[in-house]
């Protein structure tokens, strides 16, 4: 592989970054936004809350479990190439979605969009990675995340504002334009890379495929688990032996989708222990409130897509320097607080109801749940890049991704069954904060006991220092990239 060249001030080097902004922009505005438009699609095609449920499970089910998959897919056949096709897998799903006449139209639809998302988004950031210079690599991955979490924070606001004036539907249609300007700059500017060790190398599909199964039936009994014993216990069925095939096949796979040797470290377990509570703790709050909002305190789309833009402002300023303060201090003392102070967020949230008003309702239960999570995000990523070898960081940085997203997946199936959500968010959600607060209270004591300060004393990473950034769907993919030319996650 030819050493990078770009440079960030050449025209070359903005171009490139351009596109990976926007194209991972897609993925991240989806990931949040429709939540926003779930009322309006409820009441547009008569759905039930559980299909509500699936259709922001349906996308975060393959989005977490192909992940992985799509990094090693552009390392083995080219990352423009499978950043691309993600693009346009992704808009392909986006145009389904958004002319889908009935609930499982629409929700195989989100499903296939989430595999477009899990092939485009670790190529958007490995592509700044290889082909920038080392001396201007980390501005661009800086300008990268800082620029792509205001795009994740403005979605929610664009989609309100597209439901209210508009219809759900442009929710996501608005993807179709936007995708196709990123194939465009992408054909005509983003150079190609792969990895030249991986030619040849098995690809393992059966890795991917059976995470993704065993993640759908355990997904499946928790959000229909009303269906009967019978239905259930075979999902359930279902979910535990495709999850022992998946363990079997890691184990053996010459090029594993989830090396599993790198959970042998205690820290590297435990830390990732942690993101999966932290994330289903947090998972629900994105998922409900904004449905709440609309459906009991009487907010519009834009009133309740707007809601939580504090959030990430906070994070946005905070974050950098969080990082730098467990970077001293180690960063247990953060993940033990940050997750403490979250709960105590979603507790001043759980009183939200009919008449509240924004400023005196809303608003200190918000900036309290942002500051917790400006406290533990950047510790809770760079502890978790920290306990693998730095030659791994990217698998490690991708692990975490990954387990992020099944924990937030998992509880937003799990906790408003728990909570008794009824037809609507109204029915149990105060009840569902209260449950999620639980796991974060638990994640702080699991941080407390697990986490070592010295897990940050390993060798720095390439890009402990680069993320601006910490997303709250899931911690920001990092990369590295070895002598090879190589990058995680792999």
């Amino acid at each position: 592989m030819t050493e990078p060249a770009l440079t960030l001030s050449s025209a070359a080097g903005r171009w490139v970054l351009l596109a990976t902004i926007l194209g991972s922009a897609l993925a991240g505005i989806d990931a949040t936004v429709v939540n926003v438009a779930l009322p309006a699609i409820g009441e547009s095609l008569d759905a039930e809350f559980s299909s509500l449920q699936w259709t922001v499970s349906a996308y975060a089910l393959t989005l977490a479990s192909f992940i992985l998959l799509g990094g090693t897919l552009g390392d083995r056949f080219g990352r423009r190439r499978v950043f691309v096709v993600g693009v346009v897998w992704f808009a392909v799903a986006s145009l389904a979605c958004g002319l889908a006449q009935d609930v499982p139209t629409l929700v195989t639809a989100r499903a296939v969009q989430g595999v477009g998302a899990a092939l485009l988004t670790p190529g958007s950031l490995a592509l700044l990675q290889v082909t920038f210079r080392a001396e201007d690599r980390a501005r661009a991955i800086g300008a990268w995340s800082g620029l792509g979490g205001v795009a994740t924070a403005v979605g929610p606001l664009l989609g309100g504002w597209l439901v209210e004036v508009a219809s759900w539907r442009w929710v996501f249609l608005i993807n179709l334009p936007l995708a196709a300007i990123v194939v465009a700059l992408a054909a005509r500017h983003v150079p190609e890379t792969r990895d030249d060790d991986a030619e040849g190398t098995a690809v393992d599909w059966a890795g991917g495929l059976l995470g993704a199964v065993a993640l759908a039936g355990l997904t499946f009994a928790l959000i229909e688990s009303s269906r009967g014993a019978g239905v259930v216990g075979g999902a359930v069925a279902v979910a535990v032996g495709a999850a022992v095939a998946f363990v079997a096949r890691e184990r053996s796979a010459s090029y594993p989708v989830l090396p599993l040797t790198a959970f042998r470290s205690a820290q590297f377990s435990a830390v990732n222990g942690v993101t999966f509570l932290v994330y289903a703790g947090i998972g629900v709050v994105f998922f409900l409130l904004v449905v709440q909002l609309q459906e009991a305190a009487g907010f519009g789309p834009v009133a309740a897509g707007s809601a939580l833009l504090p959030v990430t402002a906070l994070m946005l300023l905070l974050s950098a320097r969080s990082g730098a303060l467990a970077g001293r201090i180690g960063p247990r003392l953060q993940m033990s607080l940050g997750p403490l102070v979250c709960a105590g967020g979603l507790l001043l949230l759980s009183r939200v109801g009919e008449g509240d008003s924004y400023l005196a309702d809303v608003l200190p239960g918000v900036l309290v749940f942002g500051a917790g999570l400006a406290l533990m995000v950047a510790p809770l990523t760079a502890a978790a890049l920290g306990a693998a070898p730095s030659e791994h960081a990217g698998m490690a940085s991708g692990a975490n991704n990954a387990v992020a997203r099944t924990g937030g997946l998992l509880a937003v199936a799990a906790v408003p069954v728990l909570a008794g959500v009824g037809s609507g968010a109204a029915d149990g959600f105060e009840h569902a904060l209260w449950i999620s607060a639980g796991i974060l209270l638990v994640s702080a004591v699991a941080a407390a006991l697990t986490v070592r300060n010295d897990v940050l004393d390993a060798p720095a990473t390439a890009t402990d220092h680069h993320l601006r950034h910490c997303g709250v769907g899931a911690p920001p993919l990092a990369t590295t990239c070895d002598e090879q030319g190589r990058t995680g996650p792999t």
